[in-house]
Order: C-alpha cells, then sequence, then structure tokens
C-alpha cells in the first residue's frame, strides 16, 4: 500500500470532517469513497482506523462510515489540532489550547525547578540562549523548531507524565501560529529574555521563579493572539455519557 495514498485519504476525510463539509451524523459508504478519491479499498479501510483513533468515525454494519461529533473527538491529537488550526473554527481552537497552555505550563515550570536533573536544565538554558541568537537574525523556521523544544523539555522535566504527554499538543499549536502568520519576524526582546529566564530559575532550582517567567510568557502569547477569537462564541460541552465521577 502506498503510503502517500494512504496518507492523502487521511488528510483529506480529516479536513472534511472538521470543516463541516461531512457533518456528524452523516454517512459515506467506503467503496464511494474509494472511487471518489481514486485509490483502493484497502487505502480506505486504513485511513478510516486512523480516523477512528482520533475519534472522529466509527463503523456501522449495513450503515457504512458515520461521521461522530465533536463531543467524540481527540481534541489533544496533534494531527487534530493541525486540521483544526486550518479551518475556519481556528479562533475557537486557538482559544482554547491558548487557555490550556496558560494553565498547565507555568505549573510545569515550577515542577520542573524542583524535579529536573542537572543535564536538563543546562540543556534548557543553551536552548534558550540560541532562541535569542536566532529569533534576533530572523530564523522563523530555525525558532519555531527551538521554542517547540524548549516547551516540550519544560514538560517533561516537571516530572509529570500527563504534562509531557502535551509536547506534541503544544507543537502543533506553535507550528499553527507560525504556518497562520502569527508568529512576528523578530521575536520581541522581552519574550526572548523570559524564555532565558525559564531557565535560569530551573537552573538555579527557583519554582516561584520558573512559575512567574513561564506565566509572563503565557501571559504575552494570549496578548498577542487573543483578537483571532474575538468574536467566536464559546459553547458548553455536556459530559459523555460514563463520563462523570
Amino acid at each position: 500500500m502506498s503510503s502517500s495514498l494512504h496518507d492523502r485519504a487521511v488528510e483529506e476525510l480529516g479536513r472534511r470532517i472538521i470543516s463541516g463539509e461531512l457533518p456528524a451524523g452523516s454517512a459515506v459508504l467506503a467503496t464511494d469513497l474509494a472511487t471518489e478519491l481514486g485509490v483502493s479499498r484497502s487505502v480506505i479501510r486504513e485511513a478510516v482506523r486512523v480516523l477512528q483513533s482520533l475519534g472522529l468515525v466509527e463503523s456501522v454494519r449495513r450503515l457504512g462510515i458515520r461521521v461522530l461529533a465533536e463531543d467524540h473527538w481527540r481534541v489533544l491529537d496533534p494531527q487534530l489540532i493541525a486540521w483544526r488550526l486550518s479551518g475556519t473554527g481556528r479562533g475557537a481552537q486557538l482559544r482554547s489550547l491558548t487557555e490550556l497552555r496558560r494553565s498547565v505550563e507555568p505549573a510545569a515550570a515550577e515542577l520542573a525547578a524542583r524535579h529536573a536533573p542537572d543535564a536538563v536544565a543546562e540543556r534548557l538554558l543553551q536552548i534558550a540562549a540560541r532562541m535569542r541568537s536566532i529569533g534576533r537574525a530572523g530564523d522563523l523556521e530555525s525558532f519555531q523548531d527551538l521554542d517547540i523544544q524548549f516547551h516540550a523539555l519544560v514538560l517533561g522535566a516537571s516530572g509529570n507524565e500527563m504534562f509531557a504527554a502535551m509536547s506534541g499538543m503544544i507543537g502543533a499549536v506553535l507550528r499553527g501560529r507560525t504556518r497562520l502568520g502569527l508568529m512576528p519576524k523578530h521575536p520581541h526582546e522581552d519574550a526572548l529574555q523570559l524564555h532565558i529566564d525559564v531557565a535560569v530559575a530551573i537552573q538555579g532550582r527557583d519554582p516561584e521563579r520558573a512559575r512567574a517567567a513561564m506565566d509572563a510568557i503565557m501571559s504575552r502569547t494570549l496578548a498577542e493572539v487573543e483578537h483571532i477569537w474575538a468574536e467566536e462564541p464559546r459553547t458548553a460541552r455536556t459530559p459523555l455519557p460514563g463520563t462523570l465521577g
């Protein structure tokens, strides 16, 4: 099976579902999809397995492939995040992710100052210094890669596996911001210094300073992008059956 055909089928179907072109509750036959996309039924079957793992569809006997409602989606999956940031609901998606980051990352920095191995603390300082150099040079792609490494390392250094598992999600958010043109060509000097401040506080075993510096980073991030979702309404979500404690 060609991986490119498989990837194309996953991408096409995923984007259709996220955009609402294939709305929740609608159903489609694998044979029809195979014909439309010009691929084999085995490619469609594999693509459907991927989409099932993301909570986007389910296979229903005698009905075909049924699209599931948003309540079923694995909303922290990086692929799903990338699709949503590319769609019409990008504002609401960016708001949710930014608010989540603002809640989690300062706590992760505080924990990292308590628990990070010395080698990891040193690596954070090296990355922060490199970010300042690259940011001043205006190499946005390299800066993005370093920024993703920095935040993933802080999450992992917290010693909390739940925080560490969010690194892929945050990487998807940062890549999405760059792709959407929401990152300045030259990051602000204050933002560059704050990353160094986080690293210095973690290396110096100062949890309060680490939390404060990361909170300042998140506050700057919020201020830079909140205009994107200014007109986006919030929607209350009802927990799925069986999820209440």
